[in-house]
């Protein structure tokens, strides 16, 4: 077997691990006076161990058997950490070996300063869905200069239809999707592209549908807080923190990613804890890879710094980047003059806050928004390097999230959009694209899940109220139009057009982001990884016009863009151009990028 970055299968406090004398099936339910394993339809009672513990060993299990938790009370549960299921969430999981897949591809990871990031929903990336399907598209991504290609989570949820973020089995790739294996050949063939694999997964709640935890392990939760989701996790328990301290470092070591992107971290509250459970989750994943290219990255509205603090020698101490809403919500109101919701925030000075979000990250550090009701939004980041920021245009938020998942191609002008793309992808924050934006994509990107009964019914009705306060949705015969997410054609409907892609649109949009990431790589990430913090410096912003410059490592690379219709005499930027037209004047909508290596 070809050496690879790691020489083990993760084992765990939770779940079933196999060994070579059989297997060894734990559980945590200290709501019960007894458990019981059924494997292959017949019953082992389990010693009960401290804390609440339930173990058993049996030494005929084998590799592809099916087996669930049998409670006191007759309820046969699945496994919470198990690797896979036979079938849906509510019936038996499947007995794995980890050590079944054979790596191909040697591979020690990528630095982050070669991110180039192509997000992914692996049920529309292809017609048919799959990990398999997904495998034999990626030399695609990577002939564009896409170095990086982040999963939208994967765990099993209920149906077979969902963007992943309401799941329950956070240790199962869902079927739906293939088997363990096929998703580490995904990972592998993109490893031996050179591409990295990151993974998007969800610790702040669990799907309303197949979640058994409450019924066995009510401690698991708390009702102390609420989320927008029910009801809290407790991460102080010792069993719970494992849970996911141990979901992460498998995901890592088990499926070799790249990194993990962390859903939502503003919704994972951990008082009293020291340290906190996002803290105690980085630390213990760079500790079993001292020197490894892991990369962590959240996502949280609130813009706060702590997690994402270098060391004195520049180094990251815990998470890698952070998701940077701010840049998208300044590009969006600029490109769509859209002014409802977060995007009121942006409507005043729009120009300066382009400008800010590219000079220092964060547009809100510390100032009152409207939105949230004059409420301080957001610290000072300008001194975190740029690699701290992950900038996007579109991502499954920002598209799926409006309530006919429009693009932004459908929505602004293209020339307004083309200038955006090269300010995000030659900016020196790690530019993150989504699946299909590389070729000009106008497909929708709905919400889309596959609930039935009463539950179903509560979505498609709360989807349609969530819009109810926005102008163009107060009628609610325009609120009816909103497509329906358990409707099958609202799936079918958001999966990717590869045919756009040979078009001649297509093919210009190609040509255009494989030219700019060409530029990227050859000419600005060498001068990221040591790139300091307080390096940007807006020269101007005013209506249409934006000047910034940064101090990288080795160099300065200014930016001038001009998104009017009628020509600029920009600031001046001394050095080598790397993209755009020359002279003295700007024309309209274009973009001008240059490196000085003089003044460095």
């Amino acid at each position: 077997m070809t050496e690879t970055r790691f020489h083990r299968a993760f084992t765990r406090s939770w779940g079933a691990e196999m060994d070579t004398d059989g297997a060894r099936f734990r559980i945590w339910a200290p709501g019960r006076d007894g458990v019981a394993l059924r494997l292959e339809g017949r019953d082992h009672p389990m010693q009960r161990e401290a804390q609440g513990w339930y173990s058993v060993h049996v030494a005929e299990a084998r590799a592809g058997a099916g087996y669930a938790f049998v409670l006191d009370d007759g309820m046969c549960v699945p496994d919470p950490a198990a690797r896979a299921q036979a079938g849906d969430v509510h019936g038996p999981s499947l007995l794995v070996d980890p050590h079944a897949y054979h790596w191909r591809h040697p591979w020690k990871g990528r630095p982050w300063a070669s991110a180039v990031i192509m997000e992914i929903h692996i049920g529309t990336f292809t017609p048919a869905g799959t990990f398999r399907a997904a495998t034999e598209r990626l030399h695609l991504l990577a002939e564009t200069g896409i170095t990086a290609i982040e999963l939208m989570p994967v765990a099993q949820f209920a149906g077979n239809r969902g963007w992943g973020y309401d799941g329950v089995l956070l240790y199962a790739p869902h079927p739906a999707y293939g088997t363990p294996g096929d998703m580490k050949a995904l990972i592998d063939t993109a490893h031996g592209l050179g591409m990295m694999v990151l993974l998007d997964v969800v610790y702040n709640h669990f799907g309303p549908d197949g979640n058994y935890l409450h019924t066995y392990a009510p401690q698991f939760f708390t009702d102390r807080r609420q989320t927008p989701w029910g009801a809290a996790i407790d991460y102080a328990n010792p069993a719970v923190r494992r849970f996911f301290i141990e979901n992460a470092l498998y995901w890592l070591e088990e499926y070799h990613l790249d990194g993990l992107r962390l859903d939502a971290v503003d919704n994972i509250h951990d008082p009293g804890s020291d340290p906190g459970i996002l803290e105690e989750l980085a630390a213990e994943v760079h500790a079993a890879h001292p020197g490894a290219h892991l990369h962590l990255t959240t996502e949280d509205n609130r813009n706060i710094t702590h997690l994402h603090e270098r060391g004195d020698d520049g180094t990251q101490r815990l998470y890698t980047a952070e998701w940077n809403d701010d840049f998208h919500n300044a590009a969006h109101v600029i490109a769509t003059h859209e002014a409802e919701g977060y995007y009121v925030d942006f409507t005043q000075d729009r120009w300066h806050k382009l400008a800010r979000s590219l000079a220092e990250g964060f547009v809100y550090q510390g100032e009152a928004s409207d939105h949230m009701g004059g409420a301080a939004r957001g610290v000072p980041s300008a001194h975190l390097p740029p690699l701290a920021f992950v900038d996007f245009l579109q991502n499954h938020d920002q598209t799926g999230n409006r309530a006919f998942g429009e693009r932004l191609l459908t929505l602004a002008p293209p020339a307004t959009v083309q200038a955006l793309t090269e300010i995000l992808l030659l900016s020196p924050h790690v530019p993150l694209m989504f699946m299909g934006e590389d070729w000009g994509e106008t497909r929708p990107f709905a919400f889309f899940t596959d609930f039935h009964g009463t539950l179903a019914q509560a979505v498609r009705e709360g989807r349609r109220k969530e819009f109810s306060a926005f102008g163009g949705f107060t009628d609610p015969a325009r609120r009816a139009m909103i497509p329906d997410p358990n409707s099958e054609a609202t799936f079918l409907a958001s999966k990717i057009d590869w045919a756009k892609r040979d078009s001649a649109a297509g093919q210009d949009w190609l040509r255009l982001v494989r030219t700019l990431l060409n530029i990227r790589q050859r000419q600005i990430v060498p001068h990221l990884a040591h790139a300091p913090g307080h390096g940007g410096l807006v020269i101007t912003a005013q209506d249409g016009q934006i000047a910034v410059d940064w101090q990288l490592d080795g160099a300065v690379l200014r930016l001038r863009a001009n998104l009017l219709d009628q020509p600029w005499h920009p600031p001046e930027a001394p050095g080598t151009a790397l993209h755009g037209p020359g002279g003295d004047v700007l024309p309209p909508c274009s973009v001008r990028v240059v490196k000085d290596e003089a003044t460095s």
